[in-house]
């Protein structure tokens, strides 16, 4: 028999195709880019969309399908297996098995050689890993976007291997033979700390101290004189273990940590049991191939979430890079299921990836959470699955992670295919349904009456969730004998089938039923109608728009309902509930109230979070004309707001309810409240800066606005679509919107506002000369009809635009005319901004000092108004003057403020400022 067919595609250098140790060309630059693409999502299925996107880039179009099936046929002839290229809907999978490609072998050998503990095996891994590299990683072909990014992340793999063969080679005692390289390195490097930290202690343990505290000398005056910083800690101490010759002197890693996320819930209280469950998954396998995923089902109430939240606060310990955790809403009684593409957004920015350089589809953004997963140790915790291809982009492809996924579904699938490990969580045992009932009541009630408090245990199954309502009434009565408490909910005439036979663990309407009919009348309706909020929590104003009362009623409303343990006042005034409490509700609303009552209810608190926004709206930014809103339903609740302060505070609060609430208006086919409030978070999701949020919200609206056959409204959705774009890098499709709302809209205001905007797009792409035509077109239009505010914003974006094109005099002129007009209005935002305008002038101008005095001007002003942003724009200018005026700490201590903010805002505006302090 002929040996195996082998095939490898080679991307760590020239792309080609190795067949049986013979090398095998890929002609054509779009055959290697399809090559490329596919081969780096080894394995996984890659869209026709992504494919042509990422192949043909801008130039993409419909032609490019026919050609992509012609590619595949030539790249299949190449690669000699009919089948090594599938046809998967919706596009295609490469798979040539395990090691398909070198970036595979390569990534597989670095993880091995960075976590075995044989020195000498690590160093061969590690050099059999940089042998792959041949040259520049698809130095082929450059210039389409995506593929220069993978370039880069492969340099920087490399790059890595480097470091840490250092690292082992060091630790294998080979000192004196790495000086040299080292410091070849250090100089290539003079700021790296770690490449010095290697560099030292090889000049060392070589007997030359004398070098090694000369490195550090070095290093010290070059963090100084650059950065104005001293060496880290780590360093510090290095170099005192060399001064005192310390003998128990190891290798220093100064590696640089990731951001490491801790997103565990509290830990329960009072957990009780579980221990054979608690040694199943402490004797889950290490040193798998893959991660190790562990599922824990069973029926709802039975407590899973309880026991993975326990187990991963027990062990985080041995997970030094972090934990995640998502709550994916499995079971969400609204249907609001948390999507994979959601999921992995929240991991990709708790792992410290900006949300510029997040993918837009899920796949690439399973990829990458995969690669900055490849090298860390983590627990993730994915609680309340649905099924398993939900759970299945968000597992980690390398060694060394753990995943515990909670659902009622037994997720044969990922057993099936994942190997997962499976366990079922039955009811608890009649030892561990007392120890939770003693936790929560007393151990002391327990002792005095063990046959009752048994009995409580047998009539609630033993389900978790049902004894823990008990336990929460009999805590709250303590008067009251665990034997009444027993004969009440014996005698109930609601039992639910589950509690009576069959699936005990699936429902526990009994338990809440026993709870509901305590209540008062009006307690009762306003538990009914908290299941018809779709938001994470419930403020008091809402929950009296809801219940149609005042808020003094409601507040005393709620304080029965959190007595009674249906809800919980997890923070002051905000009140939330368990999602099979919320199930309850609602099923009870849609039995008991009318299809007139809910939709009346639905309207008022929807009217309450629209009116309210748009009331901290105008206070945010209060130079935008109001909306024409219709009056709020009778009933509804609308806030007051002092300042722009207290609206920030409120938008901050209700950031997520807000987003559902557009969604659910959308749902209710309520178009008008879905633009309304999309208009109404403009302002704080830009000044935030939580511009995926902001997309998602104008995308709804624009699709509302199309129904309501409102083409004023549909072009300024458009228009507004376009700032979070342009935020987020889509600049084609930032134009493409402003080009729509163009054209529904003849209105010359309007028409002036999205010739601003496309002023201020070209004028971020240096396209200067453009700009200021279509800014001069705002300024007549806006003056045509005497618009004022909007010449002072046209007039400093005449100034800035002016001053890119070297007009500097002329910039000034019009943003001192813009500032005037600015303060005159009384528009605090748009002063801020001719006041940074004016700085900018300035500083071309030379006169550092009116720079310095404007930036500070908007500076005051810009924190004032909370735009973090601006802040941290304007501080970054303020830098660049300082610096020019020949004041580096000064300049140094703006940047480093600056690159504060933008870190926290993950801009991308950071890596220019971080490029300057390390200069």
């Amino acid at each position: 028999m002929r040996g195996a067919h082998h095939v490898r595609v080679r991307l760590l250098g020239p792309i080609d195709v190795v067949v049986d140790g013979e090398s095998r060309p890929v002609r054509g630059l779009r055959r290697k880019a399809l090559l490329a693409v596919l081969a780096l999502h080894h394995g996984q299925v890659v869209s026709v969309e992504r494919l042509v996107e990422s192949v043909w880039g801008d130039g993409g179009h419909s032609a490019a399908v026919n050609t992509l099936q012609r590619h595949v046929s030539y790249l299949r002839q190449v690669l000699g297996r009919k089948t090594s290229i599938v046809a998967r809907p919706p596009g295609y999978v490469l798979d040539l098995g395990a090691g398909g490609t070198d970036v595979e072998h390569a990534e597989s050998l670095i993880r091995q050689g960075m976590r075995v503990q044989d020195g000498a095996a690590a160093a061969q891994r590690l050099r059999t890993a940089l042998e792959l590299w041949r040259g520049v990683p698809l130095a082929d072909v450059a210039g389409l976007a995506w593929l220069e990014e993978q370039a880069e992340r492969l340099d920087r793999l490399r790059s890595q291997a480097v470091r840490a063969l250092l690292e082992v080679r060091l630790e294998l005692g080979e000192h004196a033979v790495l000086v040299q390289d080292l410091e070849r390195l250090a100089e290539e490097q003079p700021l790296d700390e770690r490449i010095h930290a290697q560099l030292m202690l090889a000049l060392y343990r070589s007997g030359r101290q004398a070098d090694a505290l000369g490195v550090y000398r070095r290093l010290r005056a070059t963090l100084a004189d650059n950065l104005g910083i001293d060496p880290s800690a780590a360093l510090r101490d290095l170099e005192a273990g060399i001064l005192r010759q310390d003998a128990e002197l190891s290798p220093v890693r100064l590696t640089a940590r990731p951001k490491v996320p801790a997103q565990l819930p509290l830990e329960v209280r009072g957990f009780a049991g579980r221990g054979r469950e608690i040694a199943w998954l402490d004797a889950l396998p290490e040193g798998s191939a893959t991660a190790v995923v562990a599922v824990l089902a069973g029926s709802a109430g039975v407590g899973k979430t309880a026991l993975a939240v326990h187990w991963a606060h027990r062990v985080a310990g041995a997970f030094p890079d972090g934990q995640l955790y998502v709550d994916l809403h499995g079971y969400d009684p609204g249907g609001s299921v948390t999507s994979p593409a959601d999921a992995l957004l929240g991991f990709l920015l708790a792992l410290d990836v900006s949300p510029q350089r997040v993918p837009d589809d899920v796949d690439a953004r399973a990829a990458l959470f995969r690669s900055l997963l490849s090298e860390r140790r983590m627990l993730i915790v994915l609680d309340n699955a649905r099924d398993a291809r939900q759970v299945r982009p968000l597992l980690p492809g390398a060694p060394g992670s753990v995943v515990v996924v909670t659902s009622r579904d037994q997720l044969t699938g990922l057993v099936g295919v994942e190997g997962a490990h499976a366990l079922t969580l039955g009811l608890l045992t009649g030892d561990e349904s007392r120890q939770l009932l003693a936790f929560r009541v007393g151990a002391d009630r327990i002792a005095a009456e063990p046959g009752a408090a048994d009995e409580i245990g047998d009539l609630c199954v033993r389900l978790p969730l049902a004894l823990v309502v008990v336990a929460a009434r009999a805590a709250t009565h303590p008067r009251f004998s665990l034997r009444t408490l027993a004969a009440e909910l014996g005698d109930s005439r609601e039992r639910l089938d589950a509690l009576a036979g069959g699936d005990p663990a699936a429902d526990v309407r009994a338990v809440f039923s026993w709870s509901y009919r305590t209540l008062t009348p009006a307690a009762a309706r306003m538990f009914r109608l908290l299941g018809l909020h779709d938001g994470p929590d419930v403020p008091v104003a809402a929950a009296a728009s809801l219940s149609g009362l005042p808020v003094r009623q409601t507040r005393h409303l709620l304080s029965e309902l959190a007595r009674a343990h249906l809800i919980v006042e997890h923070l002051p005034a905000r009140f939330s509930f368990h999602d099979l409490l919320r199930a309850y509700a609602t099923e009870l609303a849609d039995t008991t109230d009318s299809a007139e009552q809910r939709a009346a209810a639905v309207r008022r608190v929807l009217d309450h979070y629209l009116h309210t926004a748009h009331r901290a709206a105008r206070l945010l930014s209060p130079q935008r004309d109001a909306l024409p809103l219709t009056e709020p339903a009778h009933g509804t609740t609308v806030e007051h707001l002092a300042d722009h302060h207290v609206a920030l505070a409120w938008f901050t609060a209700e950031h997520a309810t807000l987003l559902t609430a557009v969604r659910q208006a959308a749902a209710l086919g309520l178009d008008h409240h879905v633009w309304w409030l999309a208009w109404s978070s403009h302002t704080y999701l830009n000044r935030q800066g939580h511009w995926h949020d902001w997309a998602a919200v104008w995308q709804i609206a624009v699709e509302a606005t199309a129904r309501l056959a409102d083409p004023v409204a549909q072009a300024a959705a458009h228009r507004c679509l376009a700032w979070p774009h342009l935020q987020l890098g889509h600049a084609a499709e930032a134009f493409e919107h402003l080009r729509l709302a163009l054209e529904l809209d003849d209105d010359p205001v309007n028409q002036a506002d999205i010739h601003l905007d496309l002023g201020r797009i070209l004028t971020q792409q240096d396209r200067n000369a453009e700009a200021l035509d279509h800014t001069c077109q705002a300024l007549e239009l806006y003056r045509l009809v005497n618009h004022r505010s909007g010449q002072a914003f046209a007039l400093n974006n005449i100034g800035m635009a002016s001053a890119d094109l070297g007009d500097h005099r002329r910039a000034v002129e019009c943003c001192r005319e813009a500032l005037a007009l600015q303060q005159e209005l009384g528009n605090q935002d748009g002063e801020a901004g001719a006041w940074d305008s004016l700085g900018y002038a300035y500083h071309h101008l030379g006169d550092h000092a009116g720079a310095i005095d404007s930036y500070q001007r908007a500076l005051e002003l810009y924190r004032d108004l909370g735009d973090r942003y601006e802040v941290a724009a304007t501080l970054g200018n303020l830098g660049d003057t300082r610096h020019a005026a020949g004041q580096p700490a000064a300049a140094r201590e703006a940047w480093s403020e600056a690159l504060a903010i933008l870190e926290d805002l993950a801009h991308p505006d950071a890596d220019r400022l971080r490029a300057k302090l390390q200069q």
